[in-house]
């Protein structure tokens, strides 16, 4: 009798611990690809941060029955060949189930084809594009296009400021910038509001005394810059340097939401109107938490990038809980799709039909070396 007891001893122990062993958090992993190197380093280091928070916590609460989640990082360094040769080592070497970025819409136009390709879903976190998404229907962003968040920021600066004729300064050899150009264009056109200059300059530009020299002579009611934040920050340093007064309002998209706008131009920031998906101030419980908690991981407040970076790695994680599967990238693609009216940091997040974000934009202004809301 006590051999049986020892024997069913044994088989009740070892069932616990196969038991135990396949109640354990299935471990999914997601590469991250971000400019943590060149032009584009000062929006990478913030999505990384928001990530690593993101999931921090998703790991510490996963439990027995949960996900965890595998990170992979590597560095884009700005440039699409670099953004292919991360793309093809996490889908051939690392096999992760789905990547999360590349930082610009430049390197997502050559890398998203190549996830496409070969069955892997890729998030955007800061590819505002126009097509983007069109690419396939494993590419999706919960990053608001320039065609969403650059109309409402002119209706707003129109309503606002009664801003009548405006100059226009775009780079020209980017397809973030280009995209935005067109976006604000279009929006100028819808509002009736005039164009009296278009100048254009190229990424890496220090000196754009040439192109603020002749908008200043025309007088303008407003700036329009569409640029990424390192160029952003010396237009907007020279434009006052220049005498362009504080009566000319500067309005600038997506790639002016950062606080690398005003640690590079200082007191020349200020008045700046910047068009954006999410801002610090809101109220929403969960984006609340997440700035307290940034804050008090990194010594710093996040920005946009943080935010739609921190997002994503929720609706990630919600992907694949919804897809039963953490390495199945058709299901979580499928489960992606699905994906309405959740909460997020960002506020109640869905994805269109075309995969693309949809929530509530919002318009900023700097008072004071930080971003408020416009017009409260």
């Amino acid at each position: 009798m006590k051999r049986v007891f020892a024997a069913l001893a044994l088989i009740l122990g070892l069932t616990g611990i196969y038991s135990s062993a396949q109640a354990s958090p299935k471990e999914a992993k997601i590469g991250f690809a971000f400019s943590m190197t060149g032009g584009a380093a000062a929006y990478g280091d913030m999505q990384k941060k928001g990530v690593q928070l993101a999931v921090d916590e998703i790991n510490a609460q996963a439990g027995q029955d949960g996900i965890k989640i595998a990170p992979f990082f590597d560095d884009d360094a700005s440039m699409p060949q670099q953004g292919v040769n991360v793309f093809n080592r996490f889908i051939a070497a690392d096999k992760v189930v789905m990547i999360i970025g590349p930082t610009l819409s430049n390197t997502a136009q050559v890398t998203d084809r190549i996830a496409q390709q070969s069955g892997v879903p890729v998030l955007g976190v800061s590819n505002t594009a126009k097509g983007i998404t069109d690419i396939g229907d494993y590419i999706f962003r919960d990053s608001l296009t320039e065609m969403v968040v650059i109309p409402n920021t002119i209706r707003v600066a129109k309503e606002k400021l009664g801003i009548k004729k405006v100059a226009v300064l775009y780079g020209n050899d980017d397809a973030f910038t280009k995209g935005g150009y067109d976006a604000f264009k279009k929006a100028l056109g819808d509002s009736n509001i005039q164009i009296l200059s278009e100048q254009t300059f190229a990424k890496g530009d220090r000196d754009f005394a040439p192109q603020l020299t002749q908008i200043r002579s025309i007088d303008p009611d407003a700036l329009i810059v569409s640029a990424l934040v390192e160029e952003a920050s010396g237009i907007v340093s020279q434009a006052r340097r220049l005498g362009i007064a504080e009566s000319v309002s500067i309005i600038g998209g997506n790639g002016l939401n950062s606080p690398a706008l005003m640690k590079n131009a200082g007191k020349a920031a200020e008045k700046v109107i910047v068009g954006a998906a999410w801002n610090a101030a809101s109220t929403n419980p969960l984006n609340r938490k997440f700035v307290e908690a940034f804050t008090a991981k990194y010594g710093s407040p996040p920005d946009q990038f943080a935010a739609q970076a921190y997002a994503a790695v929720y609706i990630a994680r919600e992907a694949l809980g919804r897809a039963g599967s953490t390495d199945n990238r058709k299901a979580v693609r499928d489960a992606l799709a699905q994906i309405k009216g959740l909460d997020t940091v960002l506020g109640k997040f869905s994805f269109t039909e075309g995969r693309d974000a949809d929530h509530a934009p919002v318009v900023q202004v700097v008072k004071e070396g930080k971003f408020e809301v416009f017009g409260e």
